[in-house]
């Protein structure tokens, strides 16, 4: 979470998203930081429910006889269109205020490229977890902390402290340790090529979004004007268009729209609830898409890594209660590192704050 500032007249140059914004004072400072602690505890929880829920519903999709790969691709950016309302109303109220809405162009131009890499990010993970154990892929998606860390400090320059680097290391452990037990199975059915094709997609998957999040961090930090949340929605907007579009072309070409009625009908659980179920991928994972690049906006891109490597244990407790799973010790230690280290990486950020915002106050004199 840490800032550097530099004092400008009576402003101060934020290095991170390159603008100007004026020294607050008084109760404006205090209302301003508990808007922004706000901001971030809400897209911590979407980023929660969606990444959590996410993975179990693809799970429920593909064992009761869902087998498409660019179906489940596409629902989780296709609930786009949910983010056209809370737009509208930010229209309204900064029109309103005349405030310039529309975001850069520059910005939006990098959504779409970013959309794109999330699209193939989406088929890679979805194509792999159709041929890998949950454990499996939770272990191997844990690998995105350090693809994320080595990347936020190449690309977004992000500082390794003691905490952040002990977080690294804590949930690196808890994940590995988590698939330790289960991690050579194969599910019944898959074969040997298959199992390895899908630890390959995921292990991809798992270093394409160690990439991307910091390519969002870089991509806040290009736009010469105040970065608003709803210049992060309409960044997200984009991003997940492009990314639908990209997944469009691929069901079009593997003609997966027509077979969506008769996979409907073949579904074990009933035509009606395989509909629900395509439904809650796709509001599930939009959560999740808009609460991490809130995150990142909020924070770094680091510490968006180290909260959805914290979800993953929390992932696998999920499925122990909604499909029975055994809660093995090895997701007991799991948990309880991935917990130590998000505990760690927080306190650090938390001193980090409180360091810098002396260095804020000593500067506004």
């Amino acid at each position: 979470m840490a800032r550097n500032i530099e004092t400008i007249e009576n402003g101060v140059l934020n290095e991170k998203t390159c603008y100007y914004t004026k020294i607050p004072d008084g109760d404006s400072s205090i209302k301003s930081n508990m808007a922004k602690w706000w901001l971030l505890g809400i897209n911590c929880v979407c980023t929660v429910l969606g990444t959590i829920a996410g993975p179990l519903f693809l799970r429920l999709y593909f064992l009761h006889g869902g087998n498409r790969k660019w179906i489940p691709s596409w629902l989780q950016t296709a609930g786009v269109p949910v983010l056209l309302g809370p737009l509208t109303v930010l229209y309204l109220r900064e029109r309103a205020s005349g405030v310039r809405f529309l975001a850069p162009t520059k910005l939006l131009l990098l959504s779409a490229g970013i959309g794109i890499l999330v699209g193939l990010n989406d088929f890679m993970y979805s194509h792999g977890l159709s041929f890998l154990p949950v454990s499996t892929s939770a272990l191997l998606l844990s690998t995105q902390l350090g693809f994320t860390a080595l990347f936020a400090l190449l690309i977004a320059k992000q500082k390794f402290t003691p905490y952040s680097i002990n977080a690294v290391v804590l949930m690196t452990l808890g994940a590995a340790l988590l698939g330790l037990s289960k991690s050579g199975d194969r599910l019944l059915g898959v074969s040997n090529r298959d199992y390895w094709l899908g630890f390959v997609l995921t292990l991809g998957a798992a270093g394409l979004l160690g990439f991307i999040l910091p390519c969002c961090e870089v991509a806040y930090a290009t736009a010469r004007k105040t970065i608003t949340y709803s210049v992060v929605l309409q960044f997200q907007f984009g991003v997940n268009f492009f990314a639908t579009v990209f997944c469009t072309i691929g069901m079009l070409i593997n003609k997966d729209f027509q077979a969506i009625p008769r996979e409907a009908n073949a579904f074990e659980l009933g035509a009606v609830k395989y509909y629900l179920v395509l439904v809650s991928i796709a509001i599930v994972w939009q959560m999740a898409g808009v609460g991490t690049l809130g995150v990142v906006f909020s924070t770094t891109s680091l510490f968006a890594g180290v909260l959805n490597a914290t979800l993953l244990p929390l992932t696998e407790t999920a499925a122990v209660i909604v499909y029975h799973e055994k809660f093995t010790g090895e997701k007991g230690m799991a948990l309880a590192l991935c917990s130590w280290g998000f505990i760690s990486y927080f306190y650090g950020s938390y001193k980090e704050k409180k360091k810098q915002d002396a260095l804020f106050e000593t500067g506004s004199r």
